[in-house]
């Protein structure tokens, strides 16, 4: 499977089939999104910055409610949890979804903002490559991103919803989030695009990989 970094949160996950799934495609936030093409795409909230599905080309599938599915042979869900820690009555409801591709369990977390609770943890487990906003004020923040991170375990962890260049957004850079792993845990790529097999998930180390934005 492929995971390509399109910017702020927006992900595109490509099962070795073809099948894509595309994951919070932003409207203008200091920068374009990239033109792409999709079978699904999941929607953790309807902000400008998650919900733009009129960029994605190829008249996909719009998952934006709680749900099981299987589309294409990807194995979609999506997870009831709140954009704030008041049960959302601040910031109201925030989808998490997972997925299935190529045997390997992806969970992006959308727009969470809801304290770590073990029921929740429950529902997420397995989790072999973990999406996670760090960059706090309208997210969990640093801290209790490391949180999720120690109690989820994933093989792998690409942060998300953080200051980067150009962003319009107020929220934190991932600095804090990354001084929290010893420096070998951390890889920054200079690329927007990773593939990965099952083989390549090991359960005894944790790897935070820093990704760029897809131009």
């Amino acid at each position: 499977m492929k995971i390509r970094y399109l910017g702020h949160s927006c992900f595109s996950l490509t099962e070795s089939t073809g099948t894509t799934v595309v994951c919070d495609p932003f409207g203008d936030v200091g920068f374009s999104m990239p033109r792409v093409r999709a079978d699904v795409v999941t929607v953790s909230h309807d902000h400008y910055d998650h919900n733009n599905t009129a960029s994605v080309s190829g008249s996909p599938v719009v998952l934006n409610e709680e749900c099981q599915e299987e589309i294409e042979g990807v194995s979609i869900t999506g997870i009831k949890s709140y954009h704030d820690d008041e049960e959302g009555g601040k910031r109201g409801k925030n989808l998490i979804f997972k997925f299935r591709l190529d045997g390997v369990e992806v969970c992006h977390l959308g727009d969470l903002g809801e304290d770590c609770s073990s029921s929740l943890i429950e529902t997420l487990l397995p989790v072999h490559v973990l999406m996670i906003p760090v960059g706090g004020k309208y997210t969990i923040d640093s801290e209790q991103a490391k949180e999720y991170v120690d109690r989820i375990m994933p093989s792998i962890v690409i942060p998300m919803h953080y200051k980067t260049k150009g962003l319009d957004l107020d929220i934190d850079k991932p600095d804090s989030f990354l001084d929290m792993f010893d420096e070998e845990e951390v890889e920054y790529l200079e690329d927007s695009e990773i593939e990965l097999t099952r083989d390549d998930l090991t359960e005894d180390v944790t790897k935070v990989i820093l990704m760029e934005r897809s131009r």
